[in-house]
């Protein structure tokens, strides 16, 4: 067994350690837009909207709308999400904290 175990203060916040391991704000922003295109998903599943509907609406392609809905691509404007969010009936909602 190695003892080279790396070991927090009692107590750490996650976001602290995020922190100092100069993570964080990838982190978040990683955070924040899988939890937009899960909301997006249930959106249009509560709507009964399928992709190509969706697309349709957003006047994009289904590839385009497949981008956006992927959890892992961070490569989606506001502008766009904006639109995204209109479209089910939503709204984004941001904030400085």
């Amino acid at each position: 067994m190695s003892k080279n175990i790396e070991t927090g203060k009692a107590g750490q916040l996650f976001e602290d350690f995020l922190r100092e391991q100069g993570a964080y704000e990838e982190t978040a922003e990683r955070a924040i837009k899988r939890v937009i295109a899960f909301q997006l998903a249930q959106a249009m599943k509560e709507n009964s909207l399928s992709k190509v509907a969706m697309a349709k609406r957003l006047e994009t392609s289904r590839s385009q709308l497949d981008r956006l809905l992927d959890p892992d691509n961070g490569n989606v404007t506001l502008a766009t999400l904006a639109c995204a969010a209109e479209v089910v009936g939503r709204l984004i909602k941001l904030e400085l904290v």
